[in-house]
């Protein structure tokens, strides 16, 4: 035990020595190892925003729209459109074992919308009462919309946040009145800001029972259904179970409209998991590149740390003569030039690594509750084991080769070189 002592004291003589060598060459550890940590930390705040994205329009949600379809079977010409129907998402409901819920709307964005104060031009949503359930909209003030909201075909609104400040500028908004396009409106809820950033889409609509949008607003055209809807939007059972519950609504539209539903043409869909997925595949790739990058930089430094070794082994060529000359022995020699690389490498890694984390942290507050698409970049557990396992890489191989070097000296040759 003394013996490894007397070891390591020599071995921080040494590097206390050479002080400017030492750190220039310590510095070039770090840097890397700070590197590796700080791109990979990169890719996983892209990573997280994305999927903070996704969250906030709703959890696991899949969404249909009308579509086209050939008009006559086995034909790829001449295609007519369809509209899907609110009995549509009946049937969704009703014979789609896979899908765990589902929701109806109407969208419309040629509707305007009047207060005493002001006035604004936000989407108008026709909504059943379990949209909340399928998509994300917190309440800030009062309720959404219930079963006999629905039934009784109540002339109720809950408004986004902008539209909100739009329509009553510094003034109670619920339970006061405001038009649609001429129809008087009572306000029973306000929804929490949605989104980040500039983009205030969700935060402009306006959302009113389904029946009522029926009733009022409906969708119109020429051969368009009664109860014609924008979209059905649901969720399956599990994520995993995505594609079969795709299946089977496609066959209830296709049963319902008439049309094979294998024609995969005929469906305009959304699907966030499958969105989702296909992100976490590309930042995962990022990650790779950018770790590799970084891994690449940390290499570069340890080579630095060969090189400096072997410069101290030529240096110190008298010194090791002498000392094996005095009765030193190969392995205490090897020893001390092996610790002394492993020191250095250590020492820089554990340096990189804190400085990488600080640098995250204090990143992380400042940014705060940041508007933008990513998140701040965060210190990722594999990376640091990767960066912690390529540092003891990059110390043996720092170590072993210029102490064996040292070693292998003979005493006589080297007291002779000057």
């Amino acid at each position: 035990m003394r013996g490894l002592f007397e070891i390591f004291k020599q071995v921080f003589q040494a590097i206390w020595a050479n002080k400017l060598r030492s750190f220039l060459t310590m510095f070039g550890i770090a840097w890397g190892v700070a590197s590796l940590l700080l791109l990979v930390g990169l890719g996983e705040g892209f990573r997280s925003g994305q999927r903070r994205g996704l969250a906030e329009l709703g959890t696991d949600v899949i969404m249909i729209f009308g579509g086209t379809i050939p008009a006559l079977p086995e034909q790829h010409q001449g295609m007519i459109p369809y509209k899907l129907t609110l009995s549509d998402a009946q049937a969704v409901r009703a014979h789609a074992p896979y899908v765990r819920n589902a929701t109806a709307l109407i969208n419309r964005g040629d509707l305007k919308e009047v207060s005493e104060y002001s006035s604004a031009g936000g989407p108008v949503m026709g909504v059943e009462q379990n949209f909340p359930e399928i998509r994300n909209l917190p309440i800030a003030e009062g309720r959404f919309f219930d079963a006999d909201d629905e039934a009784q075909h109540r002339l109720l609104a809950v408004v986004g946040q902008k539209n909100n400040m739009l329509l009553f500028p510094g003034r109670p908004s619920v339970g006061s009145f405001f038009t649609i396009d001429g129809y008087r409106f009572q306000v029973i809820g306000v929804a929490k800001k949605i989104g980040r950033g500039n983009d205030s889409n969700d935060n402009q609509k306006v959302y009113i029972p389904l029946s009522t949008m029926l009733d009022l607003f409906p969708i119109t055209g020429g051969n368009v259904p009664k109860d014609a809807i924008t979209s059905i939007q649901y969720q399956p059972i599990t994520p995993e179970q995505n594609e079969t519950a795709k299946a089977e609504v496609h066959r209830i539209i296709g049963q319902r409209h008439g049309f094979d539903p294998s024609l995969a043409d005929a469906f305009e869909e959304w699907d966030s998991i499958k969105s989702n997925r296909m992100v976490g595949v590309i930042f995962t790739a990022m990650d790779v590149f950018l770790g590799g990058v970084g891994i690449v930089t940390l290499m570069l430094g340890a080579v630095g740390i060969v090189n400096i070794m072997l410069v101290t082994v030529s240096e110190r060529t008298k010194e090791i003569g002498l000392r094996k000359a005095l009765g030193a022995t190969h392995r205490s020699i090897m020893l001390q030039f092996f610790f002394e690389g492993l020191t250095l490498t250590g020492v820089s890694g554990i340096i990189g690594i804190a400085g990488a984390a600080v640098f995250m942290t204090v990143l992380g507050a400042a940014l705060g509750g940041n508007e933008m698409g990513f998140d701040p970049p965060r210190l990722v557990p594999w990376s640091a084991a990767i960066a912690f396992g390529s540092l003891t890489l990059c110390g043996v191989v720092a170590g072993i080769y210029p102490a064996r070097r040292a070693a292998m000296l003979e005493p006589v040759e080297a007291l002779r070189k000057e």
